[in-house]
Formats: structure tokens, C-alpha cells, sequence
């Protein structure tokens, strides 16, 4: 019933995310962190404001505290890199956010951190699944919070302060104090705003927020910043004559963008534009890191400076662990999230917010001169297209079978078919440079379908073909 994804484990309020599955996690937490000999160092424990956020994080400090093991409770709601840094500045063992990212409101979930700050891996998920085997509902112990608290081996603090300097070191916040911009937040109702306008703030930018509120429903919308979710951003930055509208999603690790015009910039420009900045105009050396479903416009910016783009399959955990192989200068993925060598090592949508500002100050110009500018040295970003289906368990094994077991993939030859691979999901190459991906999402129940082909044209003819093959 408890199964960890590319982004921890999420299943939907009242049916799998329950009390019960919450505290069967947190008996299977106790039982590891105790086998490796770590039951000393404290778990760092985060919530954002989903439904039930706050209380599941008693319901794990009730078991964690009696099988004694002590827990740092961020009690207020904050972004998850926030918990990420803290338990790499700390050096912890562990650390845990409650949240389910950019899911439907329906959804809850719990992420994992391990040493270091990193998202737990494929390894370490799998044997925090085979520990949850090992639980019997029947058998576990739980300590009043009250008690837990009043005995000290749970410990209420808010390291907002120490999460928002550690950024402001990293930052040209005297280019930006010079620049006096205009910025639009929309946190999407969700733990960004505290964090990202603590910085800009101290920058002397002028700060509006919309959706700003605590919503649990997110206004009724996916709190992911997507173009479709930041429409209303794009019209308060347009019609409030601002420099930029930046957006997080509900846990605060993924970006969006609005450049001044009310342009969308899509996940895949801000990657370029922030690698480029960090290497044209801060000196930064080294290569990139994109996942498989990411643009390949990243790799020609990062073949001009002399340096190489890495491939990587679908999970931050997956960059994160190659950006510090490869001593890389970023690393990002199509949805969002993104992060930089030298800060944490998972997606950081306020720091990722920060260098956006700070780029617009220190170029000094507009963000769409400064997008058209990438334009004319590698050419536009491809047309890309992104879909995702949702299926039965039924049709699921009949695509897996198709795509997976038996290789079957419609007629592309029109296209002149470079290669294709099963590295993660299906990928096919095409000699022009394009490639369309299919995929099963690692947290919700849908197969996605992304493709990058140099026209729009291209793009969904390749899509359509590949989408009606598949029977979706």
C-alpha cells in the first residue's frame, strides 16, 4: 500500500494516505534509522499546507519518539529545500517533508531525505519498503505529542533565517538593490512566498503577491506552475507594469516564469538562460544535466562553452546525484525543478527564483531581450509537446507489454529514426535532432507523452501518431 515514486511516496487523502499507512512509514523509519546505528541524530521533519500535513507530522513524531528517537519539527508550513538544506548543513541522517508536491489537492505524501540532503534513492526506498513488510499495525508504539515534546526528544524550531542568509550569500543582492525592479510572486497558495520574499525584500525590490493565502483546495487548481495555472500572473505582471512574475509550486522546489511582456517561459528556456547566465556572465565552468524528457537545446549551449550536457532518467535524485559527479553547473528538468552546483543537492524553486532576479539586474536588461538574445545564438527552443493519460491497471500492463516487452512502436521512418532507448521509459531519437518519450509518471497513476521536434508541425504529427498507436 506504501510505495515510494520519483518524488517519495503520495497516494490520495483518506484512502491510502491515512493515519495508519502514516505511522506504518514511520515504524519502518524507526526500525532502519535504528539497524544503522543513527537512532542519536535527530530527523528533521518539514509540512506544507496540504490537508493533513501538520497533523501527519505528529503522527510520525508519536512513533518516532517511542522508539526514542529525536525529531526536529519545523512548526510552521515551509519549502521543502528548506528541510533539504537543513539536514545537509547539519549533517543528519535523515529528514522527511510532508507534502505531495504539484499533485491534486486530493493527494498527500511523505518525502524521505538521506545525508546529505538528498532525495532517497532507488536503494534506499526499496529498503524502507522492505521494513514496512516488517510492520505489524498491531505492534506499534506511539507517545502522546504532548509527552514527546515536554520530554524534549521532540524539539519545535523554524530555520527560515538560516535557509534565507544561506541564499543571500550566493546572491548579487547589490546588483539587484541597484536594479529596483518590479516582481510578482504567486506562491499558488502554497509554503513559497515567506522564503522567496524575505530575500527579495531585502533586495529593495517592489514585491506583490497574489494567491498568497492558505488554500487547501489551491483555488481549485494543481498548484503547479505550468502556462495554463500562471494565466492570472501573466495579467498582474502585464497590467501592474512589472519586471518579472515568479511563481513556486506548493512545496516551493519547482519555478515558473512570466517575463514583463506576460510571456509563459517554459522550464525548458529558464534552464538555458540560467545556464548560460552562470557560465557567460558569472564564470562559472562546467557541464550541464538535463533528465530525458528535458529540451536538447540545453546540450548546444553547453557544446558552444566547450563543455558537455549529461542525460540522466526522470527523478531530481537522478540530476542531483550527476551534478555533483560531473562537478556540473546546473541541473534541471522540464517541469520545474531545478538546482545549482554548490546549493542543495535537490530542486530549489526560491533559490532557483532568486537567480532569475538577479540575472534580470546584472544583464540589465529585459527578460525577453535577454531570451531573444539566446535565441539568435543557438536558435528558439523547440516546439515541445506534453501530455499525460491516465489509465487502468489493465490498460497499464497492456502498454507496458507493448512498448516495453514486445519494442512494438508506430511508423516513423518519415522521420528518419536515428535510435531508440529503454534507458528510462521509451525514447526515440530522430536525426534532426528531435526525439518523443513515453513514459509511466513515477507519482500519479498516468503515462506521459513528451515530444521536442524543431516545428510545431513535426511535433504533433510525431505526437499524434505515437498517442493513437498506444491507444490512449
Amino acid at each position: 500500500m506504501i510505495k515510494f515514486g520519483t518524488g517519495g511516496w503520495r497516494a490520495i487523502i483518506g484512502d491510502d494516505f491515512t493515519r495508519e499507512n502514516i505511522q506504518i512509514l514511520a515504524a519502518a523509519m524507526a526500525a532502519k534509522i535504528k539497524a544503522e546505528g543513527v537512532q542519536d541524530t535527530p530527523v528533521c521533519i518539514g509540512y506544507d499546507r496540504r490537508f493533513l500535513s501538520k497533523e501527519t507530522v505528529y503522527w510520525v513524531c508519536e512513533v518516532l519518539a517511542a522508539e526514542n528517537i529525536p525529531v526536529l519539527f519545523v512548526n510552521r508550513s515551509v519549502p521543502s529545500p528548506m528541510v533539504m538544506y537543513y539536514v545537509e548543513k547539519h549533517d543528519l541522517a535523515y529528514g522527511m517533508m510532508v507534502t505531495a508536491s504539484h499533485n491534486p489537492s486530493l493527494y498527500n505524501g511523505i518525502k524521505v531525505f538521506t545525508r546529505g540532503g538528498r532525495d532517497a534513492d532507488e536503494v534506499q526506498t526499496k529498503d524502507i519498503e522492505r521494513y514496512i513488510a516488517q510492520v505489524n499495525p498491531a505492534e506499534i508504539k506511539r507517545m502522546d505529542y504532548a509527552e514527546a515534546k515536554a520530554s524534549g526528544i521532540v524539539k519545535e524550531f523554524y530555520p527560515l533565517n538560516e535557509y534565507v542568509d544561506n541564499i543571500i550569500n550566493c546572491i548579487n543582492m547589490d546588483a539587484i538593490r541597484e536594479a529596483g525592479l518590479k516582481v510578482v510572486m504567486d506562491p499558488m497558495y502554497g509554503v513559497g512566498e515567506p522564503a522567496l520574499g524575505a530575500i527579495l525584500h531585502t533586495a529593495r525590490c517592489d514585491v506583490d503577491v497574489i494567491h498568497g493565502n492558505h488554500d487547501t483546495l489551491f483555488g481549485r487548481k494543481l498548484p503547479a506552475p505550468t502556462a495554463e495555472g500562471l494565466k492570472e500572473l501573466a495579467v498582474t505582471v502585464v497590467d501592474n507594469n512589472c519586471d518579472v512574475g515568479i511563481a513556486m509550486d506548493g512545496d516551493a522546489d519547482r519555478l515558473g516564469v512570466i517575463d514583463e511582456k506576460g510571456r509563459y517561459l517554459h522550464p525548458n528556456e529558464i534552464l538555458c538562460l540560467l545556464y548560460y547566465y552562470l557560465v557567460k556572465y558569472k564564470g562559472w565552468q562546467g557541464p550541464a544535466v538535463r533528465n530525458l524528457a528535458t529540451s536538447h537545446r540545453l546540450d548546444r549551449i553547453a557544446e558552444s562553452f566547450g563543455q558537455v550536457c549529461y542525460e540522466v532518467p526522470v527523478g531530481f535524485k537522478h540530476i542531483s546525484a550527476k551534478i555533483t559527479e560531473a562537478d556540473a553547473v546546473l541541473g534541471g528538468e522540464s517541469s520545474g525543478g531545478l538546482t545549482v552546483r554548490g546549493h542543495i543537492k535537490g530542486k530549489d524553486g526560491v533559490y532557483a527564483a532568486s537567480l532569475i532576479v538577479e540575472m534580470i539586474a546584472v544583464i540589465g536588461k529585459p527578460l525577453s531581450e535577454i531570451g531573444k538574445d539566446l535565441d539568435e545564438l543557438y536558435g528558439p527552443v523547440s516546439e515541445m509537446v506534453e501530455l499525460g493519460f491516465k489509465f487502468s491497471q489493465a490498460k497499464k500492463d497492456e502498454l507496458y507489454d507493448l512498448l516495453f516487452v514486445q519494442k512494438q512502436l508506430p511508423n516513423l521512418d518519415d522521420f528518419n529514426v536515428d535510435h531508440v532507448s529503454y534507458f528510462d521509459g521509451c525514447k526515440v531519437y530522430f536525426k534532426n535532432g528531435g526525439w518523443i518519450i513515453a513514459r509511466f509518471s513515477g507519482t500519479e497513476p498516468l503515462i506521459r507523452v513528451f515530444c521536442e521536434m524543431p516545428s510545431d508541425e513535426d511535433a504533433k504529427t510525431v505526437s499524434d501518431r505515437f498517442v493513437k498507436f498506444l491507444g490512449l
